[in-house]
């Protein structure tokens, strides 16, 4: 589209004129002469309006908003697959084909959850996500004594190539449209397993979709299951990068996540800016590596939270493109469009959910999903109604399941392209989101960058800080929680809670034991020796992992190996 016909959509958007600007404080009248006065007598609306993360909404918006940002229809938004990327990733969105329906599950051992997988997968889930326990996710295997009491609770216990054998019995990895794990400070080791599954079960590379988190600074930031420092950790992540990127280019290795970031308390402007300075010391640290953003860059992605501030969440979403392709293309001088669209990963917010009057959760979670549809996700992971009290039941992710399937195929939103574009509201919300993320990006390049930022607790103390105003407003009743902290009154739940079966970690240690005992032990040791050694030299350290998992050393092993070589992060507890 030429120069002319931008001029005439930017001008015929902005409704240029002095009647309208006076037709527009004419009508502001009413917020301060007779809406002050009705608010003031209701008592039940609040008289400070402003999203979730502080930024004030105003009673109406209009042409006359957009004119004060400067808003250029092809600079701003353009359109959808086009630079830089606000209304989508491709030209052709959920057109000519949905999300991906993915379900986050795991629990017990892995033979449990290879059931509800594929439980889910015949009620119709195209994505498997699969949720490990802590004690797997800190690299410590069943039968260690700080993992007792924790074995498979909130998520799968997985030791062993033994383990990743029984999760996906009768699973061809090239079934599921996309597999995905939490796997984040042990990334490698979970890329390593899957690699190993791949080529025993016979299935090219090309014909199965594989997404790490494989994030290990935001552990830091949000989460707390690191195992190594910062600076070993951003190193150990973007060996999985540098590893795809020559071996299996259409993989993505990392989804830098600002969902955890989210769920710790972060306001939406903080969860972008902070993804994004995880971000850029990724790419900065591939990059160092001699690789070519145009060989890895493709398949990053971002894992991002969907909260109950419908309007502000959308921004969010557009915002998020919309920072990443310019600072792709403007620090890191990448020019070439089609290597500046972002893969956008939605999972619904577990920290709005209550465990009061659970029912209501199933409505949280509907407009949670409809914002992430609404705002070009590529992947939706919905959470379940019953998360705020235990494991989901085969219930409640039946009905989460649901949720996004009722929304693709009856709601009719998937037959349109970002179907708020344009609104003056929901563009304002995108600016405003976009200038604050990139303050905090400005002060975070003064420090040093993320780890530097990390290092001096400058993210913990933010998140820390946000978290306490939001809750303290939730204390106070000013931020209502229905069930909660209003509408509140006893009533019979009558809800299934699902128990792990108490057996199940005696089954996992036993089967640990059994094994180390049973396998080649003299072949483990040479694998975790030439591990060592890799670390020792700053190798690449996915190819002995790999070596290390198919000789069925388990994660505990491989990963005190690598304790011994990088230590271990020791968190302040205060900044």
């Amino acid at each position: 589209m030429g120069a002319t016909q931008g001029k005439f959509f930017t001008e015929a958007f902005m409704g240029k004129g002095n009647k309208m600007k006076k037709l527009i404080q004419e009508n502001e009248k009413w917020e301060n002469e007779i809406l002050s006065d009705e608010l003031k007598k209701s008592g039940e609306r609040k008289a400070d309006f402003s999203t979730a993360s502080g930024i004030p909404i105003k009673r109406l918006y209009s042409p006359i908003d957009m004119e004060g940002k400067g808003f250029d229809y092809l600079r701003d938004l353009n359109f959808p697959g086009s630079y830089p990327f606000t209304r989508g990733k491709t030209p052709t969105m959920y057109r000519s084909d949905f999300w991906i329906f993915g379900q986050y599950a795991g629990f017990g051992t892995a033979e449990e959850a290879n059931k509800r997988y594929k439980y889910l997968m015949s009620k119709g889930s195209s994505g498997l996500s699969v949720a490990l326990d802590l004690p797997t996710q800190v690299g410590l295997d069943s039968d260690h004594d700080l993992a007792r009491g924790e074995v498979g609770k909130v998520g799968v216990a997985i030791n062993s190539f033994k383990d990743i054998e029984d999760l996906f019995d009768g699973i061809p990895l090239n079934k599921p449209r996309q597999i995905s794990t939490t796997a984040n400070s042990m990334g490698p080791v979970w890329a390593a397993m899957l690699i190993a599954l791949g080529k025993k079960q016979g299935v090219s590379p090309e014909k199965y979709n594989l997404r790490l988190q494989n994030d290990s600074l935001k552990e830091f930031i949000a989460r707390g299951t690191y195992i190594f420092p910062p600076s070993p950790s951003l190193k150990f992540s973007c060996d999985v990068i540098e590893y795809f990127a020559n071996n299996s280019p259409g993989w993505f290795p990392i989804s830098i996540s600002g969902y955890h970031i989210r769920e710790a308390g972060a306001t939406a402007v903080q969860e972008v800016a902070f993804t994004m300075a995880n971000a850029i010391a990724y790419i900065e640290e591939t990059l160092s590596r001699g690789l070519s953003f145009e060989k890895f860059g493709p398949q990053l992605s971002v894992f991002l939270s969907s909260g109950m501030d419908l309007f502000e969440e959308i921004a969010k979403f557009r915002a998020m493109r919309r920072v990443w392709s310019r600072i792709i293309k403007e620090r890191f001088k990448i020019d070439d469009s089609k290597l500046l669209a972002l893969n956008l990963i939605c999972f619904t917010a577990g920290s709005t959910l209550t465990a009061q009057q659970p029912y209501n959760n199933l409505m949280r979670v509907t407009i949670e999903a409809l914002a992430s549809v609404l705002g070009g996700c590529q992947s939706l992971l919905p959470s379940s109604m019953d998360e705020a009290l235990c494991t989901p039941t085969e219930k409640a992710v039946t009905l989460s399941l649901r949720t996004q399937q009722i929304l693709a195929y009856e709601t009719n939103i998937a037959s349109t392209i970002d179907p708020l574009g344009g609104s003056y509201f929901v563009e304002t919300l995108t600016f405003e989101i976009e200038e604050s993320v990139l303050d905090y990006l400005d002060k975070i390049d003064e420090m040093g960058g993320a780890v530097r930022a990390i290092e001096n607790g400058f993210f913990q103390k933010e998140i820390s800080e946000a978290s306490f105003r939001r809750y303290q407003k939730i204390e106070t009743g000013e931020d209502v929680v229905v069930g909660a902290n209003k509408f509140v009154h006893d009533e019979d739940t009558n809800i299934e809670i699902m128990k792990t079966d108490p057996e199940s970690e005696i089954r996992q240690v036993e089967k640990v034991r059994r094994v180390r005992k049973e396998r080649n032990n003299d072949r483990v040791e040479k694998a975790l020796g030439e591990l060592r050694k890799s670390a020792d030299r700053n190798d690449n350290l996915v190819p002995p992992i790999l070596e290390a998992v198919k000789s069925y050393a388990t994660i505990g092993e491989i990963c005190d190996v690598l304790r011994d070589v990088y230590g271990e992060h020791d968190q302040p507890s205060c900044y």
